[in-house]
């Protein structure tokens, strides 16, 4: 049995996902309404923390395994017995685990907390991950939901994955669509830049001149490649070679989709599907090497050639 790339960090994982579970504990109690006079409220908790199966659904998507039943009951459950005393059925975990999506979501804004975005003026906009959803039940579970949308390989059902990195490689900010949202779609690109500011690069597809001058307005300059038929802009030579640099972002893609799972067609409730991309990109930020951009490029290529 192969294993998992993160064997050696669930100790690691699990401390700084208990530390954050214990302070939004305190900070859920603060806010908190009290209960009515004369009504009891039930607060006995499970055989899993919430940190604990955090912590196995995060080192699931750092691994080699390809199905969660069997890495949860083949590896946890045999080789991971120390680390989790009081491991329910498989069964229990997946209904415990629906419940922990509000404080997972909130841990992952905290994995990006730590990429320092006020230090940075560099940030890639990204061709989108697709995530399509081609299994059978896919009808029943999406219903509604998954639209058909078009990229680059071909038609799909399913939904987008929009992302934000900066050079380093790290996720600042993602955005889960339907597949036929258009990627320059200016409700998407403004959520996601809130918190950003500096120059963002895009390809050509996120060509729109409203999309730019609003994102100006936020402090934000929009660097895109231009088409044939277009003038070229003035760029420096540290903005040509970024904008060259942009593909990086497919290569976080890339390891998103065949390392961390973040597309596969065996979801079978929504929740679980929300889980598995929550999963894949908070696993994704404990990668200890990730596609980068060398920063010196400039420097030990002083006449380096831009045409």
């Amino acid at each position: 049995m192969s294993t998992p790339l993160f064997s050696h960090k669930v100790a690691e994982i699990f401390v700084k996902v208990d530390d954050f579970c214990n302070e939004f504990e305190l900070e859920f109690k603060k806010h908190s309404l009290p209960c009515a006079e004369g009504i009891k409220k039930r607060n006995r908790k499970s055989s899993l923390s919430d940190s604990e199966i955090i912590t196995i659904l995060v080192a699931f998507h750092g691994g080699q395994f390809r199905n969660f039943k069997h890495f949860y009951m083949g590896y946890v459950c045999v080789h991971l017995k120390d680390c989790f005393p009081s491991l329910v059925s498989y069964n229990r975990f997946i209904e415990l685990s629906h419940r922990c999506a509000i404080v997972f979501m909130m841990f992952l804004h905290y994995c990006f907390a730590g990429a320092n975005v006020q230090a940075l003026v560099l940030l890639m906009l990204p061709y989108c991950a697709y995530v399509t959803t081609k299994g059978l039940n896919a009808g029943k579970v999406f219903k509604g939901m998954a639209k058909v949308g078009k990229s680059t390989v071909g038609w799909f059902l399913g939904f987008k994955l929009h992302l934000i990195i900066n050079d380093k490689g790290e996720i600042l900010s993602f955005y889960l669509s339907q597949g036929n949202t258009h990627d320059s779609s200016a409700k998407i690109i403004t959520r996601m830049t809130k918190e950003i500011f500096g120059k963002v690069f895009g390809d050509k597809g996120y060509i729109n001149k409203a999309l730019a001058d609003l994102l100006f307005d936020d402090g934000i300059q929009l660097i895109t490649a231009v088409r044939r038929n277009m003038k070229q802009k003035a760029l420096s030579n540290e903005e040509k070679i970024l904008l060259r640099k942009r593909s990086v972002i497919e290569t976080v893609n890339d390891e998103l989709k065949n390392i961390c799972q973040v597309e596969h067609t065996r979801h079978r409730s929504v929740a679980g599907f929300i889980l598995n991309i929550m999963g894949a990109i908070a696993a994704y930020s404990f990668f200890p090497k990730k596609p980068s951009i060398k920063k010196d490029i400039e420097e030990t290529n002083p006449h380096l050639s831009l045409n």
